[in-house]
């Protein structure tokens, strides 16, 4: 399996396991509280424990404070801090440093201009995801445009995101080969509850393409 399989919005061990034995790389904890899939941080630190070798734990945060960083990652075991929210190049240097940790940027797309913001992005991030521009920071459900990527050459390692799913991933991975994929509402039976058979079926069509 090539592209890589992240799976955002883990709330309960049933849908880590899940996700693990599917064969997903990343898991994502979401330390947001105003969506539906925001988790304690005692609850994320047990699940971030149950993480097997070879899958990497993500703590996605939005416009986070240097208090909030500390007092999770002080207590959940992560290896990645995803940035959500309308932080600079700058702020993601900082959270860098704060963290020791990799740090991946998230960006709505929406133009052939975002293309430059990538670039600038990619000078201090880890990683680049690459998501549908939302009002709510990430889990509309919705695609974007992924023409727009076409041609990109990336300078570092990046994932999609946006309204994918099982019946729709396959498309993708084809047209824009990302490192990975990340999925949250294409694989919950109502929002923020994940459902493990399509977890499995999103995995399986990642694995199959």
């Amino acid at each position: 399996m090539k592209t890589k399989v992240k799976i955002c919005g883990i709330k309960t061990p049933d849908a880590l396991r899940a996700a693990c034995d599917a064969g997903a790389r990343f898991v994502g904890f979401v330390f947001y509280p105003p969506s539906v899939r925001a988790l304690s941080i005692d609850t994320a630190k047990e699940l971030a424990l149950m993480l097997p070798t070879g899958v990497r734990g993500v703590g996605l945060f939005v416009n986070p404070s240097d208090e909030l960083l500390q007092g999770v990652i002080g207590k959940v075991q992560l290896d990645m801090i995803q940035l959500h929210g309308d932080e600079s190049a700058q702020r993601v240097q900082e959270v860098k440093s704060l963290t020791q940790l990799e740090v991946m940027k998230a960006l709505p797309i929406k133009a052939k201009s975002d293309l430059e913001t990538i670039k600038t992005y990619e000078e201090v991030s880890d990683w680049i995801l690459c998501d549908t521009p939302s009002a709510g920071y990430g889990g509309s459900g919705e695609s974007f445009d992924w023409s727009i990527l076409q041609g990109y050459q990336f300078t570092k390692p990046w994932m999609l995101a946006g309204g994918l799913t099982a019946q729709n991933v396959s498309e993708a991975i084809s047209a824009l080969s990302p490192s990975a994929v990340d999925v949250s509402s294409g694989v919950e039976s109502e929002r923020g509850v994940k459902d493990i058979s399509q977890i499995k079926a999103f995995v399986k069509a990642v694995k199959c393409t």
